[in-house]
């Protein structure tokens, strides 16, 4: 499906559904008795029409040419994207290189590519530094509405603080008695202050209360940490400019990718969506093959709505990041693509459980309030722990492991990591944190395809 005739596996395009129910139903579609006049392009398109339950077959179209992802076209009723029938096409493309041949692209299927392409490179050159202009902005305007916003900022980071000497005051067992209300309300007045990273963080304190043996040390640790990122905004002159950087992030301000751009073939290491009422958070993990950067792509959608874009496990693109300030950041935002995603069997570098551990406590000096670092391990073995499991190295010291997060001993993704293994060395991507290590795709120590665990 790239120019080169390279495939997806059904595992990279199962990524793209939206929710489980369209991934059943896109499996069952997946086979040749429902398609006909299927077909596809050196250019990256596939196209097939589908019989339904009306007397005329769907018409569906997958666009596969642009790198920031798959672009979906289906004349079915379905409100999701992809669709169903996007999903068995590509399925059907994948299971069975004969079933969608090489084919001249017919006119319903040409026109609707061409028109996107169309669009989509209009939006490229208004974007770029040399197009179109909506004219310079106004510094002065700019400077007056960010001390507006630190002197809300600073307003609602002393509320906060007045609050959290309350609690201590009161006693941590206050908490629990009050409900989840008090905490809303605060998180709302943060808000009103405009200080997200702050509203996030309170809302998580919400939720610690009654949770469970041991509750109170947890509830003390995080207030401990908001009293320490309040404090950092309210002294912020006085911080080297690159923590005070780091707490501007957290706050909550908006910041600019102003690095310089990097080009890499960045590999797809995982991709995943958390949610909540308001938003859809999209994290996409990339690995560079040259510059050995592990950079972290964020994209929002509206709640129920999956963001952009959709890049499955296992595939590597040709393009530019460019990397937010503050030290040890890892965010990053995509810059200009020259290539369409394609498949790939290469494979990131790892470490060893005590180097990663390790890398974590070194990226704490610059980030107090980071939960996790990226990192990759090496012939690791998963073995139980207890009611839990842990990544083991292979080639050291029995005691050598990272105990999984608790969240990730209850996800399906650990036995797909388990089965993977089979008692035999792997390496494993994820996220390595306080509370231990989340996996989120492995590779066999032989020959073999990612295999994602989100």
């Amino acid at each position: 499906m790239t120019q080169q005739g390279e495939r997806w596996s059904a595992d990279q395009v199962l990524a793209l559904a939206p929710d489980t129910a369209s991934r059943k139903a896109g499996s069952r579609l997946g086979a040749a008795g429902p398609w006909s006049g299927a077909g596809r392009s050196d250019e990256g398109a596939v196209w097939g029409l589908c019989e339904g339950s009306g007397s005329k077959p769907y018409r569906t179209v997958v666009d596969l040419a642009d790198a920031s992802g798959p672009a979906y076209k289906c004349s079915c009723p379905s409100r999701k994207f992809p669709c169903k029938h996007a999903l068995g096409l590509l399925l059907l493309r994948a299971g069975d290189e004969g079933a969608v041949p090489r084919a001249e692209v017919p006119e319903w299927a040409g026109r609707w590519i061409a028109d996107r392409r169309g669009r989509a490179e209009r939006k490229r050159t208004a974007a770029s530094p040399s197009g179109p202009s909506s004219g310079p902005a106004d510094p002065e305007a700019a400077r007056r509405r960010a001390e507006r916003r630190a002197e809300r900022v600073t307003a609602g980071a002393a509320e906060l603080e007045q609050r959290l000497a309350d609690l201590l005051r009161g006693g941590l067992a206050t908490a629990e008695q009050a409900g989840y209300g008090l905490w809303e309300e605060t998180a709302a007045r943060m808000v009103d202050a405009q200080a997200q990273g702050l509203a996030t963080r309170v809302r998580e304190l919400g939720a610690i209360p009654g949770t469970g043996p041991g509750w109170p040390v947890r509830l003390l640790e995080e207030c401990a940490l908001l009293h320490l990122l309040d404090q950092g905004w309210l002294r912020r002159e006085r911080l080297p400019e690159g923590l005070a950087a780091t707490v501007r992030f957290r706050i909550g301000l908006p910041a600019s990718a102003d690095g310089p751009p990097v080009r890499d073939r960045w590999l797809v290491l995982a991709q995943y969506d958390t949610a909540d009422a308001r938003l859809t958070t999209r994290r996409t993990w990339l690995h560079g093959t040259r510059s050995e950067r592990t950079s972290l792509l964020l994209s929002y959608g509206a709640a129920g709505r999956a963001p952009e874009p959709a890049l499955p496990v296992g595939l590597a693109l040709d393009a530019e990041l460019s990397a937010y300030p503050g030290p040890g950041q890892v965010r990053a935002a995509p810059g200009e693509q020259f290539a369409q995603p394609a498949p790939t069997a290469e494979r990131p570098s790892g470490t060893t459980t005590a180097l990663a551990a390790a890398r974590y406590g070194d990226a704490l000096r610059d980030d107090p309030w980071l939960d996790s670092v990226p990192v990759t391990l090496d012939r690791v073995i998963p073995v139980p722990d207890g009611d839990c499991w842990q990544l083991a190295d292979a080639d050291a010291d029995a005691d050598a492991a990272l105990p999984l997060t608790p969240a990730a001993c209850s996800r399906p993704g650990l036995w797909r990591l388990v089965a993977l293994s089979g008692g035999a060395p792997v390496k494993v991507f994820g996220e390595c944190g306080h509370r231990g290590f989340t996996p989120l795709s492995a590779w066999p120590e032989g020959p073999g395809e990612v295999v994602p665990l989100c």
